[in-house]
């Protein structure tokens, strides 16, 4: 089968569409012919060795498609069943061996392109706003990066349970995209200071909540940004790493919540995941949750695709085709 795999970590250039063998399910796995391959910012992290990995690697956490073959023991899905998954690394690749606890059902009503784009993202979004901190009526949410793959699903979310949405993004597309997904302001962080814009548009009384993946670059500024008992939900990195904080800090700019979550921890259980998983792709069946897929790149063109993604060339979801 063709894969992409990198051999050593770099730039998106140590990224090559090779040939490896075809996997064999070993017990509790299922073979799932990928038609749909979803792309997201830890793959990145994967290849750079932000985040450790087995050399060589196929990176990829998130696919879609169908069962083509099940090791021993399995029980919890059959051949010719449609799945998708996602925190199971392997998916850039026309077949992925993934553990059953990982599959996921598919809705007779999405298909597999819509599960690659949701899975990951959506359950990101669905656990930073139900969990890391559950939005309520009357809150205010600041959500960076609003028109990314995560943003606008967090920002359609966190209207449904009834918060006020402050986005910020980076051009006069990007802003339409966060309107249309629900966002009541949207602040172009390249024309404006978002800090003193978000302090003139709450009249000096900041936020309850910053949603922030960008890191080094707007952290401190959202701590500013935050009420006495705010919480600064940290989930990536776009901009570069956090540098190490004094907790005392925390105190200081009133006794503020730190918490750096990631998804693993909220699917902890395959209950969890279910419960998860299945509350994303059911909205989406029933059009209650838009999914955006702002471009799509051949398998082959991986190294592309994560150009595009590391540069802010992207909005909403970005998918590789095997």
């Amino acid at each position: 089968m063709k894969a992409t795999r990198f051999h050593h970590h770099g730039g998106p250039e140590v990224l090559s569409f090779e040939d490896m063998a075809e996997p064999t399910p070993a017990e509790g796995q299922a073979l799932v012919r990928l038609e749909a391959i979803g792309l997201n910012y830890i793959d990145t992290y994967h290849r750079e060795g932000l985040y450790p990995v087995d050399l060589p690697c196929t990176p990829g956490v998130e696919g879609a498609g169908t069962v083509t073959a099940i090791g021993a023991g399995v029980t919890e899905v059959a051949v010719g069943d449609r799945v998708g998954y996602a925190g199971a690394i392997g998916a850039y690749a026309e077949m992925a061996a993934v553990p059953v606890d990982r599959l996921v059902p598919l809705p007779a009503g999405v298909d597999a392109e819509a599960a690659a784009a949701v899975l990951l993202q959506g359950m990101t979004a669905h656990y930073l706003a139900t969990g890391s901190y559950p939005l309520k009526a009357g809150d205010t949410a600041l959500i960076h990066a609003a028109a990314g793959g995560v943003g606008l699903l967090l920002v359609q979310i966190a209207k449904m349970r009834g918060a006020k949405v402050i986005a910020t993004v980076s051009t006069p597309e990007k802003e339409q995209l966060a309107r249309d997904a629900g966002a009541d302001e949207v602040i172009r962080y390249t024309e404006a200071d978002f800090e003193v814009e978000v302090q003139k548009l709450t009249n000096d009384a900041g936020v309850d909540v910053v949603f922030d993946s960008v890191g080094k670059t707007t952290f401190d500024k959202g701590l500013n940004l935050l009420k006495p008992l705010g919480t600064m939900v940290l989930f990536g990195q776009s901009s570069g790493p956090v540098p190490p904080l004094d907790p005392q800090v925390l105190c200081q700019r009133g006794s503020l919540f730190l918490t750096r979550p990631t998804m693993a921890h909220y699917t902890l259980t395959r209950q969890a995941l279910l419960d998860r998983a299945g509350e994303i792709l059911n909205w989406v069946d029933a059009g209650k949750l838009n999914v955006r897929v702002g471009a799509r790149f051949a398998l082959a063109d991986a190294a592309d695709a994560h150009r595009a993604l590391e540069g802010r060339k992207t909005t909403g979801k970005v998918l590789l085709q095997p």
